[in-house]
Order: structure tokens, then C-alpha cells, then sequence
């Protein structure tokens, strides 16, 4: 077997290299959860609006984008929407617009778990003292359903940190792409996969653990 070398991995190479991409992935994990999360509240309050056209345009959405899988969909943003507007629209941009998109529909289907597991007798309450739907979800259930949702909200947005490494599909500077760069300047391809491994487990597991002590903490407030 050919003999690990990670002595070409200096802290210079780490910080002009690997820590732009490393900046990119939480710049789009931020937004695409930001916007993922607003954009599928929305998807969840139409879903369970009553209203059967907002309802179906909602499930149509979420599952259409539940069974396609994620690399497709960035493919998709990528290449179509320079076609439809006749301008690039760049990677990074592309790939904002894609991950919200996408994210949204799995965040709808956590919030509107969310939702149904507050009491519909409080909002029967809310509707007694004279709160109008939109008063009882703003007042009400939404409050509730973040706190009881926020474990599994923060648990699939360190999946959706993970799922950034996708954007290599279409050329997008993240923490992986900066990796593969050292990795082809130096011509150690094994060596800088295994840190990237190392650097992902790192940062997946210590938010996995803040999200298990957010658990606990919210357990014993119920």
C-alpha cells in the first residue's frame, strides 16, 4: 500500500484553501435553512388550511420534491433557468436558489407535524375569545410548534450541511471542493479526502450532540 503523507497540510494551505469553501457551505446552510424554514411553514399552513386547491398545490410540491433526488434538482436550477431568463445565473446562486427550494419541502413536513401536535383545544380556545386563524397560528400553535419541532429542525439542517458537498455537481467553491483543490495541487487525492472525512465527522457530531442537549432541555421543560 502506498504510504499516507499528510505532512503537505499546513494551516496556510487550511485557511486559503479549505476555509473558503468551508465559509460557502455555511453561508448556503444558513440561508437554504432560513428560507427553507419560511417557505415550508407556508407550505404546511396551506396543507392544512381545509382549502383543498391550496392543499393539493402544497402536497404536489412537497412530494414531487421529496422523490427526486437532491443532485438532480441542483442539475435541474442549474442548467434550466439560464435557459428560461438567457443569462447565467452563476453557481453559488444556483445553488442558494436550489437547496431552499428543496429544503422546504422537508422542513413543510416537520412543521406541519409540528402543528398537529399542539392541541386543536387551544385553538378552539383561541377561536372562543374571538382570535381569527391567522391570530391562533401567529399566537398559538406556531409558538408551540417551533419549540416541540426545533430538535428535528436542527437535526435536518446538519443533514442539509452535509448534502452541500453536492454542489461539486455543478462547480460550486464549498468545504469539499476546497479539499479536492489541495488535494490535485499536491497530488495527494487520498490523504485530503480522509481529512475531509475527518473535518465533516467533526463538525456533523458536535452539532448533533448540541442538538441531543437541546432535546433534553426541552423534555424536561414539558
Amino acid at each position: 500500500m502506498m504510504a499516507l503523507d499528510f505532512s503537505f497540510f499546513t494551516w496556510s494551505i487550511a485557511s486559503n484553501l479549505v476555509l473558503k469553501g468551508l465559509v460557502f457551505s455555511v453561508q448556503l446552510t444558513l440561508i437554504s435553512m432560513s428560507g427553507g424554514i419560511v417557505l415550508g411553514t407556508l407550505l404546511a399552513l396551506m396543507r392544512l388550511s381545509g382549502v383543498r386547491s391550496l392543499a393539493a398545490v402544497s402536497a404536489a410540491y412537497v412530494n414531487t420534491l421529496r422523490s427526486i433526488p437532491l443532485v438532480m434538482v441542483i442539475l435541474w436550477f442549474f442548467l434550466l433557468i439560464p435557459m428560461m431568463t438567457g443569462r447565467p445565473l452563476g453557481a453559488e446562486s444556483s445553488a442558494i436558489i436550489t437547496f431552499t427550494v428543496f429544503e422546504a419541502a422537508y422542513y413543510a413536513e416537520i412543521m406541519r407535524a409540528g402543528i398537529q401536535s399542539v392541541s386543536s383545544g387551544q385553538v378552539h380556545a383561541g377561536y372562543a375569545v374571538g382570535m381569527t386563524y391567522a391570530q391562533c397560528m401567529q399566537y398559538i400553535v406556531l409558538p408551540q410548534a417551533f419549540r416541540n419541532m426545533l430538535p428535528v429542525l436542527l437535526t435536518q439542517t446538519v443533514v442539509l450541511f452535509q448534502d452541500t458537498s453536492l454542489v461539486y455537481a455543478i462547480g460550486a467553491y464549498d468545504l469539499l471542493k476546497g479539499f479536492e483543490v489541495v488535494g490535485k495541487n499536491f497530488n495527494r487525492p487520498v490523504e485530503t479526502y480522509l481529512v475531509a472525512t475527518a473535518v465533516y465527522f467533526v463538525i456533523c457530531f458536535s452539532l448533533s450532540m448540541l442538538v441531543r442537549r437541546l432535546q433534553k432541555r426541552i423534555a424536561i421543560i414539558r
